[in-house]
């Protein structure tokens, strides 16, 4: 059942709704949107206890103020935008208890562009083709289909999680609240038409420092610096796009294309930022400092490999491996799943984890159950 939980006091700069995307609909014109750094938002969902699917709040530059209007555990993961909860400051990349009547707010940004708010339950607004992501140029999803405005009451779902403890801090090892300094280096994969562009063109986009323009926003992220040289012009028959595909139209100069891009596209692409770099491209404010460098296929796959494994990692300290969470229901209510260990007993997620089997057992009234499943492991 929804509760409504905040309040939007005032919105910020530019606040909305994310999930991460809008899948299976590309070929109908439908954009993917969803969060543009999505591991800050799959992190902050594990550090509530959610689903790392679970729609937060993007937020940019200049932070909303928001009231709780219930009792309720959040978690901020992203750019540094000073977040204080009564007055204090909080910590990123932890979990925070936010009482009913507190305050939320945000400061100037001092590292990175985006934050990402997560709340226990996540966000429950509509689910449109299968996500609560925004769409703000079509208008639709999300919230409304629009950025957040003062008065908005947002209502989160039910977190099945919410009687099992969460470590507020992680260890140190996980504490890794990115540096981004403003000077990123994007591992790419060349094409899929590189072949449109001379050696020249190749070298120079893989050998230049590019600044990000003013001209950024959610559907791309467009660049200034040494124009890429075209074999015989930037026009090609219409194809898709993909997220990170790195755009050379007449001007020469590149636009990496990101969550809100168009579904098709008519400019030649060099490369394609690997799907684990698009994170930084989300916290590059204008004026930021960007370099290219390239990696074979097989070494973007690696990379990604990594990135879910370190996911995998904090799911299982939390103690949450909410890649398919069980849960026993019967006429009288629903109950969690645990084994002999106190711990949730989830399916067998998608990431490079190991696999264990667990005996495990449910008792529902007077019945128990027994039976054995395979899970992830770290």
């Amino acid at each position: 059942m929804a509760t409504p939980t905040l309040e939007i006091v005032s919105p910020g700069l530019l606040t909305t709704v994310q999930d991460l995307g809008r899948f299976g609909f590309q070929k109908y014109g439908i954009p993917v949107c969803g969060a543009l750094d999505s591991v800050s938002l799959r992190i902050a969902n594990v550090l509530v206890g959610n689903r790392d699917h679970l729609a937060g709040l993007e937020i940019t530059a200049i932070g909303p103020t928001i009231r709780f209007v219930a009792d309720t555990t959040i978690s901020v993961v992203g750019a540094d935008l000073e977040p204080t909860l009564g007055g204090i400051p909080i910590p990123a990349w932890e979990s925070v208890n936010a009482p009913s009547g507190s305050i939320l707010s945000f400061g100037a940004p001092r590292d990175g562009l985006r934050a990402y708010l997560a709340v226990a339950g996540g966000i429950d607004v509509p689910l449109l083709m299968n996500s609560r992501s925004t769409d703000i140029k079509g208008e639709f999803g999300g919230f409304e289909g629009r950025a957040l405005m003062p008065g908005d009451i947002l209502s989160t779902g039910d977190s099945h999680h919410s009687s099992i403890p969460l470590p507020n801090r992680l260890p140190t090892e996980f504490s890794r609240q990115p540096t981004y300094e403003q000077q990123f280096t994007l591992r790419v994969v060349l094409g899929p038409q590189n072949d449109s562009f001379t050696e020249v063109g190749v070298s120079t986009l893989l050998s230049s420092e590019y600044t990000v323009s003013n001209d950024t926003d959610r559907t791309g992220c467009r660049l200034e610096g040494p124009t890429i040289e075209h074999v015989d012009g930037a026009d090609i028959v219409s194809d898709g796009t993909a997220l990170g595909s790195v755009q050379v139209p007449g001007s020469g100069t590149p636009i990496v294309l990101l969550a809100d891009r168009g579904t098709t596209g008519g400019y030649t692409k060099i490369a394609t930022v690997v799907s684990a770099d698009i994170g930084l491209l989300a916290q590059a404010m204008p004026g930021a400092k960007i370099r290219f460098e390239y990696v074979s296929v097989e070494e973007a796959h690696a990379i990604y490999m990594i990135q879910e494994l370190m996911i995998a990692e904090l799911k299982a300290h939390v103690g949450l491996d909410l890649t398919g969470a069980i849960s026993v229901r019967s006429d009288s209510g629903a109950f969690t799943a645990l084994d002999s260990g106190g711990r949730i007993i989830a399916s067998p997620g998608v990431y490079p984890v190991n696999r264990a089997t667990r005996q495990v057992s449910a008792t529902v009234g007077d019945q128990r159950f027994d039976f054995e499943i395979e899970v992830a492991s770290p």
